[in-house]
């Protein structure tokens, strides 16, 4: 007669049959959330602006202007500073072209900044 003897190893196929259902599940229900969707609130009427804000223009071929007028970026400030004494309420919007490189538009906004223009921002087309 023979001994039986104990089994020194584990049976995991019952755990890769479980993880596999998991994988499964989790690949079905992943394409199902979308976590990248931002719902922004609607704009009142009470937080339209009292003045016209200064539109400054990037055209295609990176050039600024205000007003239809061709501006470089020491001008512009000066140009800015003008416009702002006479009413320091007034914003500053930039415009800028779908084709103009992003990069363009940043360093634009960065010049406003470091001359401390707080009210900047950027003017969109909507759908």
């Amino acid at each position: 007669m023979r001994k039986r003897r104990m089994m020194d190893q584990i049976n995991v196929v019952p755990y890769i049959d479980v993880m596999l259902v998991l994988l499964v599940i989790f690949m079905v229900t992943a394409p199902m959330t979308n976590p990248g969707v931002v719902e922004l609130p609607k704009v009142g009427q009470s937080l339209k602006q009292k003045s016209n804000p200064i539109v400054i223009s990037i055209k295609k071929n990176s050039k600024i202007e205000v007003n239809g007028k061709s501006y470089k970026k020491d001008s512009l400030l000066v140009l800015l500073k003008q416009k702002l004494e006479k009413d320091p309420a007034q914003s500053i919007v930039i415009a800028a072209d779908e084709k103009v490189k992003y990069g363009a538009v940043i360093s634009l906004m960065d010049l406003l900044k470091q001359n401390e223009f707080n009210k900047v921002g950027l003017l969109l087309k909507p759908e």
